[in-house]
């Protein structure tokens, strides 16, 4: 039996840094217990790893921190690691933690039942749990809603000195280059990324949320951003100021749209992969599903959800490329945005 942290259901452990290793809080022995490395920070999916175990009697032991630090260390533990699911978000990352040989490959047919092909690793190693759209919003005072329709749009002269991104590091813009560079093809998705470059009205921004703020408040007439990030502000999620400037953005859907995933897999030095799969399938499952996407203001696996937010957003029609595709092309995006000068 894994060890366990001594209250019942989900426990965080400690993140400590040192200079050559990390630690995990220890725990004594007791119940069937797995343990869950996991990029996403949302309270929301407490919540369901204690459902999860309210309905199983399994403890989730679970660790939050940024997703490339998560695979790092994993990497380190090898074969002594605890965690047995490590949960990612965006399908490159997904991607290079099953090429290092970090995931175990599932035999599951309610995996392969719920999540639809181009959501999952054709070998069976992960499967995505949510999926996140790449819009683009405006504040209609210095661009017109109606002038935007594709991501190509946004390399229109009548954007100079309006737009405004992310830079290159976001793996959300990485995936989304890759999306344009299968779709259209590698010359073409160097001009698109040099005309934006030449339309930005300041340097590129850190976060998706500074970066939706400055929209709002007209510094920026045009940017791209996922789309719960304007969720949240239109909730009052993130306060009452943002829920007011929220009211000055209009979110478009490109038509086809850029679509994401956060997503799972069971540890290749899982200890529990019985228990591990068993996690994974329920958060995959309709309801456990449904609360994992829509309470972080993200899309499920099939449909729109019942979001009023993103039901608000309208419907989308998605570029049809896999999660598994962009992930192999992450590389190859990442070169063309550093050979066409993305921050």
């Amino acid at each position: 039996m894994r060890s366990v942290l001594n209250k019942p259901l989900v426990r965080s452990f400690v993140w400590l840094y040192l200079p050559a290793f990390f630690c995990l809080a220890a725990a004594p022995a007791g119940a069937e217990s797995i343990g869950v490395y996991s990029g996403r920070h949302y309270n929301s999916d407490k919540q369901l790893y204690k459902l999860f175990s309210q309905r199983t009697g399994i403890e989730v032991n679970l660790l939050e921190a940024k997703d490339d630090a998560l695979i790092q260390r994993l990497q380190a533990e090898g074969s002594g690691s605890p965690a047995d699911v490590l949960v990612l978000v965006d399908a490159a990352r997904l991607d290079r933690a099953a090429d290092l040989g970090l995931f175990k490959p599932l035999k599951s047919p309610q995996l392969l039942r719920e999540v639809p092909v181009q959501y999952r690793d054709s070998r069976g190693r992960w499967f995505g749990l949510t999926r996140r759209v790449r819009a683009v919003i405006v504040n209609p005072k210095l661009v017109s809603p109606a002038s935007i329709r594709t991501y190509g749009d946004l390399a229109s002269p009548q954007l100079k000195g309006k737009l405004c991104l992310r830079d290159r590091k976001s793996v959300y813009n990485q995936s989304l280059v890759a999306d344009q560079l299968v779709s259209n093809g590698a010359v073409a998705t160097s001009s698109w990324i040099k005309s934006m470059q030449a339309n930005l009205a300041q340097p590129v921004f850190s976060s998706d949320t500074a970066l939706t703020r400055a929209v709002a408040q007209g510094q920026c007439g045009a940017a791209l951003v996922n789309t719960y990030y304007v969720a949240r502000m239109l909730s009052g999620e993130s306060g009452e100021a943002d829920q007011r400037l929220a009211k000055n953005l209009k979110l478009i859907m490109p038509n086809p749209a850029h679509v994401n995933i956060s997503g799972a897999g069971v540890t290749s030095s899982a200890r529990n992969p019985e228990a591990a799969q068993k996690l994974i399938e329920f958060l995959a499952s309709p309801s456990g599903g449904k609360g994992y996407a829509e309470a972080n203001n993200e899309y499920p696996l099939k449909g729109y959800g019942d979001n009023p937010w993103l039901k608000s957003f309208g419907p989308f029609k998605t570029s049809g490329i896999s999660a598994e595709t962009l992930g192999a092309n992450n590389k190859l995006a990442v070169q063309l945005m550093e050979n066409n000068d993305w921050k």
